[in-house]
């Protein structure tokens, strides 16, 4: 019976024939895009130019974005090595046991942190890390609208500039998206559980998403982005192969919520693969739902087909505590179970720690990534927002005193704490 399951080799000639006819519309219109920008070499060159750090802050400079001095700051702190080390954070939880404790370095979890919205938030948020020894996330997802934070004072290339200076990753979220007016069956973010059935990218929307991330890639050097819809993941594995040098995370909106499905988005990687094995696939944030079992499965599938070091498995650790998931949501306990049996995995807060949420006036809530920041200021719920996110923090570092408790390490930023 297993022996049924083997590919006939002339099912790739097929795939291949249809890939590289000259005639092939779906090809030629990705094609036509790419040519938009220039060859994959030269897109690439100016994705590079536009992410060094002096072209950043110079760029800050020329528009007098007020958020200069705070990432001069941040230039300033990190040179002087004012945040706490890995090795003094292991002392301040474990006390003298630290000295005695062996770490266990072969699966590191990363501490990541969604949404971060507003470059203020992170400098708030470094100066209580600092305040009070606590770690920055290695890892930070942004959910806000590109064009606004682009017209924002230089908000974007200030969170840029600021995930080069303390050594962590991040990844953006395009606007093209179901809740831009694509699908016109969707009313806006009160029905964003429409994302689930994979309907955010409508007919020319997919291409017009890869022009969209070509333009903030070549602009502004930005790496990653959020991918929720399967035509885009397609697209974005040919971009890559093709030799753009492009990541992408994949969104808990595509719902891969079973082993099989993951196995499924591995297949298609290791198919459109680089010659040298790699894909532009960095992370995937598997559904609500998955229990470690489909995760240590999951695990599995993309160990052997040649991923375990390139694609991240970002697990939702806590969650908004609004319009999203059922409520009470903290899947900490398992994840101290996992970590000693999965490697590369994110450890993903979306809220805060559910006790301290039910107590808050405006505890977290899913739909506020899709306000305006004009409409959040004339409501004057910035103040709660900033207070959800700083939450987040305190329950990242929550989540690495856990695993620090159970001898197991973590991904701070970098640049940060050692």
């Amino acid at each position: 019976m297993r022996e049924r399951l083997r590919l006939d080799a002339t099912a790739l000639d097929v795939i291949n024939d249809f890939l590289l006819d000259p005639e092939n519309p779906l090809v030629n219109d990705l094609l036509a895009v790419i040519d938009e920008f220039g060859t994959p070499e030269q897109i690439n060159a100016k994705a590079r130019q536009a992410r060094q750090l002096p072209k950043l802050m110079a760029r800050l400079r020329d528009m007098k974005s007020p958020y200069l001095g705070d990432v001069e700051w941040l230039i300033k702190q990190r040179d002087q090595r004012a945040f706490i080390t890995v090795d003094d954070y292991r002392r301040r939880v474990l006390g003298d046991r630290a000295g005695t404790m062996s770490f266990d370095q072969s699966r590191p979890v990363t501490l990541e942190i969604s949404a971060l919205q507003y470059f203020p938030w992170l400098v708030a948020e470094a100066k209580q890390a600092l305040e009070r020894q606590e770690l920055m996330p290695g890892r930070y997802i942004r959910v806000r609208r590109m064009q606004e934070q682009e017209a924002d004072q230089g908000d974007l290339p200030a969170v840029a500039a600021a995930m080069q200076i303390i050594g962590a990753t991040y990844v953006e979220t395009l606007d093209t998206k179901g809740t831009d007016g694509s699908n016109v069956h969707l009313g806006g973010p009160a029905t964003i559980t429409g994302y689930f059935a994979g309907i955010g990218q409508p007919n020319e929307y997919a291409l017009k998403w890869i022009r969209e991330f070509l333009y903030y890639y070549t602009e502004y050097g930005v790496p990653a982005v959020l991918n929720f819809n399967f035509g885009t993941i397609l697209l974005s594995l040919w971009l890559y192969r093709l030799g753009v040098d492009i990541s992408l995370k994949i969104s808990v909106f595509a719902g891969h919520d079973n082993p099989y499905f993951l196995l499924w988005t591995f297949l298609m990687a290791r198919i459109f693969a680089r010659p040298d094995g790699s894909t532009p696939i960095t992370g995937l944030n598997p559904s609500n739902s998955v229990n470690n079992r489909t995760l240590e499965l999951s695990a599995l599938a993309r160990k052997r087909l040649g991923f375990e070091e390139w694609v991240r498995l970002e697990h939702h650790i806590i969650e908004a505590y609004k319009s999203i998931v059922r409520q009470p949501y903290d899947r900490r306990q398992e994840l101290l179970e996992l970590a000693t049996q999965v490697a590369n995995v994110s450890a993903k807060h979306e809220g805060g720690e559910v006790a301290v949420e039910a107590a808050r006036e405006h505890p977290s809530d899913i739909l506020d990534y899709f306000r305006s920041k004009e409409e959040i200021m004339a409501a004057g719920d910035m103040a709660h927002l900033e207070r959800n996110y700083l939450d987040k923090h305190d329950a990242v570092n929550r989540t690495a005193r856990a695993l620090t408790e159970r001898g197991l390490t973590f991904v701070a930023a970098r640049h940060l704490h050692g």
